[in-house]
């Protein structure tokens, strides 16, 4: 079986670290290092679990220009990064590269966009995708060749392919944007349609498809619905625009084993003992 090429959110691994772990846990400058000591363990563990052929830690913009000109509520919610974590992503570079890890940036677009593009560009050139996430958006890149590492919160990973997101979300991979854009997604600052439920939003995508076939079936639906889609139609086609990910600009990394031994170095000048040991351990293993 092919090695896949893994691709990793760093923002949202960040920042489910660093509001998980305690802050107490500091490296070797006094400042917490639970992020970056959070984000490194749940890599390691995928690479332990999928021997990847290559690690790309992906980044980027926290609002995509594109969805923040179509809809600018996207993100207005998000709290600015606190001075701690942006810290550990400055620390973050070295460590990623002693390990053998590319990191790789979206520029203007988000960390989403280059992950799909990414994976998507392994299976066309016959390889496998693994989209390390916690985020359900990216779903939507599902396909046969490539799969969402799914990070369940205190129940470890999933590997969801097509099948999966059906029994999770009741539609295709495909369809996944038209979720979003019916239903919502709060993380985000999308509203969805008034009124209408994730429930009744895949009911309505079963039966009809696509958000446009939704739409144009309006005056079918029961009339709280039917006054929901006909009232915000062209809102929802820019939700939809908004949920779906873009190409970003990437070439695809040559393979790169993780180096146990240089990462456990760099973890040591970082301060992260209980890091540095386990790479120290793998190494020797």
């Amino acid at each position: 079986m092919a090695a896949p090429l893994l691709v990793c959110d760093l923002p949202l691994l960040m920042y489910r670290s660093f509001f998980a772990l305690p802050k107490s846990i500091k490296g070797a400058d006094g400042q917490p290092i639970n992020a970056l000591l959070g984000t490194a363990n749940a890599v390691l563990a995928a690479c332990d679990e999928h021997s990847p052929r290559a690690v790309v830690i992906c980044d980027g913009a926290e609002g995509a220009a594109y969805r923040l000109d179509a809809f600018p509520n996207y993100h207005a919610d998000r709290e600015p990064m606190p001075d701690a974590l942006a810290h550990q992503f400055a620390l973050a570079p070295k460590l990623w590269s002693a390990l053998g890890w590319l990191a790789m940036d979206a520029g203007e677009l988000e960390a989403d966009d280059l992950m799909a593009t990414l994976a998507r560009a392994e299976a066309e050139s016959g390889g496998k995708g693994l989209i390390l996430t916690g985020d359900r958006d990216l779903l939507q890149c599902a396909a046969e060749r490539v799969s969402v590492l799914l990070i369940k919160p205190g129940k470890g990973t999933e590997v969801i392919g097509p099948a999966e997101v059906e029994a999770l979300l009741g539609v295709r991979p495909d369809q996944v944007p038209d979720l979003i854009a019916l239903r919502g997604d709060p993380s985000d600052g999308i509203p969805g349609a008034p009124g209408i439920g994730a429930k009744t939003a895949a009911d309505l995508l079963a039966q009809h498809g696509s958000l446009e076939a939704v739409i144009e079936s309006a005056a079918e639906q029961k009339p709280r619905v039917s006054a929901s889609l006909q009232d915000n139609a062209e809102l929802l086609r820019v939700f939809l625009d908004v949920a779906t990910v873009r190409n970003a600009d990437c070439e695809l990394p040559p393979d790169s084993e993780t180096n146990y031994a240089a990462g456990s170095e760099a973890a040591d000048v970082l301060g992260m003992r209980k890091l540095a040991e386990r790479l120290r351990t793998s190494h020797s293993a």
